[in-house]
């Protein structure tokens, strides 16, 4: 089974970049959006064969995920179930017979990092629930999870060491999920590969320069490690400034 996450910033103005033909040729069989920046009414995607399934934030124009799938899921729910976290369109989890499959856009904890101290509840939050599903059935987490977890997933990991993203903060709370059972599926199968990322910046030609930061993932409960088919990044796919990421998983 192949499953593609991709952070679009902006699904209207990804598709006027060519995110059906993207669609196309990845050619998955469930295929995960955030940053959606839209309300359901606002496009029509003909997705022939796909269930759609969409979760926009109160504030328009911002945030939002999305889950395309061939297969249909028992149910799906939209948010974690708390108020405080459930405004802005962060995550859907789809139920189906062997697995959850969540997809979630991760808070940025912005400039100044101005919103570190909600990240910090945030990830204890999502931590806790995804720990919830797990103790019913394995978890696929996909998504931006706006985090670079080792140096070795950006580009300047010394200047960038106090920036949000990769924060000492940040990254202890991604330690803290894959030490409670879950396993980065990319590092699993390249731990030393370095210059694969999946977000680089607007400014300065970063990504002409693969000047870039690894903060999409596929996380998955670590009893389907053996299940592990293929992990991949695909940073020729444009549209967007992150790229999409996959994982081909046998379930």
């Amino acid at each position: 089974m192949k499953l593609i996450s991709w952070n679009v910033n902006g699904l209207r103005a990804a598709v006027t970049k060519g995110f059906m033909e993207s669609f196309e040729k990845l050619d998955a069989d469930m295929f995960c959006l955030q940053e959606t920046k839209l309300q359901p009414h606002q496009i029509e995607l003909a997705l022939p064969g796909y269930e759609q399934y969409w979760n926009s934030a109160v504030k328009k124009g911002y945030s939002g995920t999305a889950i395309f799938t061939r297969h249909k899921p028992i149910q799906v729910t939209n948010g974690i179930g708390i108020e405080e976290h459930d405004q802005e369109g962060r995550v859907i989890t789809a139920e189906f017979e062997n697995f959850f499959l969540v997809t979630c856009y991760t808070p940025n904890s912005q400039r100044e990092l101005a919103r570190l101290a909600y990240r910090m509840t945030w990830e204890d939050a999502f931590r806790e629930y995804l720990l919830g599903l797990d103790a019913k059935k394995p978890v696929i987490l996909c998504g931006d999870l706006n985090v670079a977890h080792k140096e070795i997933d950006l580009k300047n990991p010394k200047t960038n060491r106090k920036n949000a993203g990769f924060t000492d903060e940040e990254r202890a709370k991604m330690t803290e999920l894959l030490g409670v059972g879950f396993t980065d599926t990319f590092r699993k199968l390249y731990p030393d590969v370095t210059d694969a990322y999946s977000w680089w910046s607007y400014m300065g030609k970063a990504r002409d320069r693969n000047v870039g930061w690894r903060i999409d993932y596929f996380i998955t409960s670590s009893r389907l490690d053996d299940k592990i088919v293929e992990a991949r990044i695909h940073p020729d796919i444009f549209g967007s400034d992150h790229c999409p990421v996959e994982l081909d998983i046998n379930l």
